[in-house]
């Protein structure tokens, strides 16, 4: 055997020397490289040594800096040359004035960047300053560091380092909990009652808005601001609300946890860098305290929980729930009183717009099928809760989606189930503690479980959310109690009833375990969100559907030939051509005949659907009680809509005896 290295080989097996046998008598590999001298030393000369000299400056290298890319218009609209400097002093003066005390010493002393982080491209603290009216404290004297419109990426870092029950789920998403509450605490909502708000806002019986006074809001408010101030960090997120730019809203939200941020950054509209650098003085600012009590002595509290409103400070203080969702509700009640002072509608509903630029609401209450209807892959979704009607048009309020997610599978819900990816928050689901898989059906949390993600991650998306006029008004109820039709088209009058009465119909147990379908009115199918009465809002919407030709429609998903428990649900399937045929127009050519009792008008015929269906009495056997069971769901419409009826809408009653005049006549 030749044991001689080949002349092209880069390495050989030798065995001739002591010094070439391995352990065991096993021959070594010897390395060689016939273009260097034997002498020479090795080394790695793969590539280019890095531009650091320590892991310090390695890792600096490994972020870039974002840089401002646009100037600064000035009063009179000219584009100022400003230093970077200059606009950092200026973004920390307009955050310090959002968290300043107004009762005490100067503060708060506060610093750009995480505080984990010191000296990573933090600007220098800047203070506001106002007359101390006692001595100083040790929180004048602290530095806050505040943490300012974060990326996604940037808060998964936070929330899954310092926020303990923070999880990356399998999908990508971020799961978290939000604490001992898991919905809204419309009990402890508070609207402060001024001269601004006395006459223009809906009080006393039927109400959401609970008054408090100026005085009790500003203990609430220095109570939050102190207890964000003592913390080391705050997160701050400035955006939008209102996809219309002539009529958005800026919005500051000042938080302490990273899942509050990323809530907020997915469900409002984010501003582009440009926007983001001239953003200014905010039109409406929060203050989360949420994970601090309120104090249950003070005035008008009843808990430990309190969301306080005050339109005239524009301002909202939350404290005692970490429930990401007040912040989202709480802002469309303000919008509800900001807009129709603009003469702009605002409307909770979905909203989807057909290729040819037909656009159509959906209103409904939980479990009528709104957020499923108005998701339809042959359409583009503007938005899926909240929305404006101005003279522009239709315009989303929000910049993201926020979808239950108890029992949710891809086959149900595909757009809801994709959506559930990176920068998605996840609350209070369960998940597999190896695989962090999710799973859906498990409500050992609560059943409210939810997801909050961007708009744009719904494949169908209308970007911006806005379009034309609405062509179709789709109220949807789901009946129950099995009388009211598949389809009605409504008269203007009998919009604004059915709009303000919000009905659906809920199958609760009674106490000897039958259960039996128990009717639920919620005004303007929103009631705990509208500021104004009712009746405003209907008003706005009948004179908005007379101006552009819209078509009001009473969608019943609920059952046919018989209440809950001896009829059936209408099937999806029929549903879903009846929407068609709306959208289509085809259903405004249909011949139509009248209800009795709720004066509908109801169609005879239209295409996939069975005939017999279209009229309720058709598929009862027992016809009486079909009669009884009217009379019945009719006396429950007259008794609610009974506290609406002495207020008076414009300068004379005759509106509102015409609302009345289009309900149940029996």
């Amino acid at each position: 055997m030749d044991n001689k290295a080949p002349d092209n080989g880069e390495f050989s097996f030798a065995s001739n020397t002591p010094r070439s046998t391995g352990r065991k008598g096993l021959p070594k590999i010897q390395t060689q490289d016939h273009n260097k001298k034997a002498n020479d030393v090795c080394h790695d000369d793969s590539g280019t040594p890095v531009k650091a000299k320590t892991i310090d400056e390695l890792h600096s290298l490994q972020r870039k800096k974002s840089a401002p890319t646009t100037p600064i218009k000035g009063a009179q609209g000219a584009f100022n040359a400003i230093s970077e400097e200059e606009r950092q002093k200026q973004q920390l003066q307009s955050i310090s004035a959002s968290l300043a005390s107004l009762m005490r010493e100067t503060g708060p002393k506060l610093v750009k960047g995480d505080p984990a982080r010191k000296g990573e491209g933090q600007q220098i603290a800047h203070h506001h300053h106002y007359t101390p009216t006692i001595s100083a404290t040790d929180s004048s004297l602290k530095f806050t560091h505040y943490l300012h419109n974060l990326s996604p990426a940037e808060l998964y870092e936070q929330a899954i380092k310092y926020e303990k029950g923070s999880f990356i789920a399998s999908s990508g998403a971020l799961a978290t909990l939000s604490g001992a509450k898991t919905g809204r605490s419309p009990r402890d909502k508070r609207v402060v009652r001024d001269e601004t708000t006395e006459d223009d806002l809906w009080w006393g019986k039927g109400s959401p808005n609970i008054e408090m006074d100026e005085h009790t809001f500003m203990v609430n408010r220095e109570r939050a601001v102190d207890y964000l101030n003592s913390l080391d960090k705050v997160f701050v997120n400035d955006q939008f609300l209102n996809w219309d730019p002539e009529h958005r809203i800026k919005v500051r939200i000042v938080s302490a946890r990273a899942y509050h941020s990323l809530f907020m950054h997915n469900m409002c509209i984010r501003p582009t860098p440009e926007e983001l650098e001239n953003f200014g003085t905010p039109d409406f600012t929060i203050y989360n305290a949420g994970q601090f009590p309120c104090n249950r002595y003070t005035h008008y509290m009843t808990s430990s929980t309190s969301i306080d409103i005050n339109l005239a400070r524009k301002e909202m203080v939350i404290l005692g729930t970490q429930y990401a969702g007040e912040m989202k509700k709480g802002l469309f009640g303000v919008m509800h009183y900001l807009m129709p002072k603009r003469q702009i509608l605002s409307l909770h509903s979905g909203c989807n717009m057909g290729k040819d630029g037909d656009v159509a609401l959906f209103f409904g209450l939980s479990g009528t099928g709104k957020t499923t209807l108005s998701t339809d892959h042959n359409r583009y979704l503007i938005g899926d809760d909240e929305h404006c009607w101005s003279e522009n048009g239709v315009s989303n309020i929000e910049g993201g989606c926020y979808a239950k997610c108890i029992d949710l599978s891809r086959e149900k819900e595909p757009d809801i189930w994709n959506a559930i990816k990176f920068g998605t928050v996840l609350e209070n689901v369960v998940f597999d503690e190896h695989t962090r898989e999710v799973d859906y059906v498990d409500s050992s949390v609560t059943e409210n479980t939810r997801a909050a993600y961007p708009i744009d991650y719904i494949p169908n998306a209308k970007i911006p959310c806005v379009g034309p006029h609405p062509k179709n008004i789709i109220l949807l109820a789901c009946d129950a109690f099995g009388v009211l039709p598949p389809v009605s088209k409504l008269s203007l009058a009998q919009t604004m009833y059915h709009f303000i009465s919000g009905y659906t119909a809920l199958v609760a147990g009674t106490e000897d375990g039958i259960k039996e379908p128990q009717a639920t009115f919620s005004a303007c199918f929103g009631a705990a969100f509208i500021m104004m009465h009712p009746t405003k809002y209907a008003a706005m919407l009948s004179e908005k559907m007379q101006k552009h030709g819209a078509t009001g429609w009473l969608v019943n998903t609920g059952w046919s030939g018989g209440s809950y428990g001896s009829g059936k649900r209408i099937k999806l399937a029929y549903t879903r051509r009846i929407i068609d045929a709306i959208h289509s127009g085809s259903l405004l050519n249909a011949s139509y005949k009248k209800t009795e009792v709720f004066g509908l008008e109801i169609p005879t015929e239209i295409e996939g659907v069975p005939s017999e269906i279209l009229d309720p009495v058709n598929t009862w056997t027992d016809k009486n009680a079909y009669k009884d069971t009217q009379l019945k769901l009719a006396g429950l419409f007259k008794n609610n809509f009974a506290v609406f009826t002495n207020y008076k809408i414009g300068k004379n009653s005759m509106l509102t005896e015409e609302i009345l005049a289009a309900g149940p006549n029996y």
